[in-house]
């Protein structure tokens, strides 16, 4: 028997406090972040994460940070957290703000056209690293000390600083935004959560087909119609992603990486984590161990 599609990507209500013009919110262990897992909002948002490491879950983009990350991301881009529920980290930083929430023709200003260049860009995500996300990191942490007017020049200059930035990196590189109201939203979140739970399995198409209430070959053209890539190409390159991830948290070997994220193929593993990240599987630990002992022995 078929099963019916019930879940559908949420919908975040967001409105600033009395008093401001954006929202600006920091999430601790002792306060954790309990937003819909999987969400959108009309808002763009800020996300600053200082430590730690996760999966970025954007549109149809999937990756693995480490050492913590600063991501921007446009408007109605449905997403995942970006932390494991602040695994290896104890707060992010959440700043949303809608596109004219100083006004409906601020960001037309001369003065302001890069920034208002910045957030064309981050319709398809952007994620922050180098000095750029150490001092918009630092300046983000700022701002809950400071007055509402202070605060407010200080979010400007911040939208600067990543507005004149080069060191990011484009997430949903292929330009590629879900859908994300109605039925197509509705099957979609249901195929990622199916994913999620049972990548480390073999998934048949007949399978994913049925939870979806789709014929096979009307779901793969509906799959690579909404996303892109076809389900094949999306399973792998999460399992891949999990791959990275168990190969820098993990002590795993190359072997049980391998089966651990749900292939049942080491030369198949091989190239296709070679395909993805430009590395093999030993090469991608051996650098990010480089990295590690950079940061915490010679930085």
């Amino acid at each position: 028997m078929k099963r019916s599609v019930l879940s559908q990507p949420s919908l975040e209500k967001i409105e600033p406090s009395f008093g401001h013009s954006f929202t600006l919110r920091k999430f601790e262990e002792l306060s954790p972040n309990n937003l819909p897992f999987w969400h959108f909002h009309p808002e763009l948002e800020i996300v600053y994460i200082k430590h730690g490491s996760g999966k970025r879950h954007i549109g149809n983009h999937i990756s693995y940070y480490n050492g913590g990350d600063l991501i921007f991301l446009g408007p109605n881009l449905p997403h995942f957290g970006f932390t494991d529920r602040l695994s290896g980290s104890n707060s992010e930083i959440v700043v949303q703000m809608k596109e004219d929430f100083l006004g409906k023709d601020f960001f037309l200003l001369p003065e302001m056209q890069a920034i208002g260049q910045l957030f064309d860009r981050s319709r398809a995500g952007l994620s922050f690293y180098g000095t750029t996300r150490e001092e918009a990191g630092a300046r983000l942490e700022s701002l809950f000390y400071m007055t509402q007017f202070e605060k407010l020049v200080e979010f400007i200059n911040i939208l600067q600083l990543l507005a004149s930035s080069r060191e990011y990196t484009t997430l949903n590189a292929t330009g590629v935004t879900l859908v994300v109201s109605g039925q197509e939203a509705d099957r979609i979140d249901h195929v990622y959560k199916y994913v999620r739970e049972h990548f480390t399995e073999q998934i048949m198409l007949e399978d994913i087909a049925s939870q979806t209430n789709m014929t096979v070959p009307s779901f793969c053209r509906y799959f690579k119609k909404v996303t892109g890539k076809t389900f094949t190409e999306f399973v792998n390159e999460f399992r891949i992603v999990h791959a990275c991830k168990l190969l820098n948290e993990e002590k795993f070997s190359i072997t049980e990486v391998c089966f651990e994220s749900g292939f049942n193929n080491f030369s198949h593993f091989n190239r296709l984590f070679k395909l993805k990240t430009g590395h093999s599987p030993n090469k991608y630990r051996k650098n990010l161990e480089k990295v590690v002992y950079e940061e915490f022995y010679l930085g």
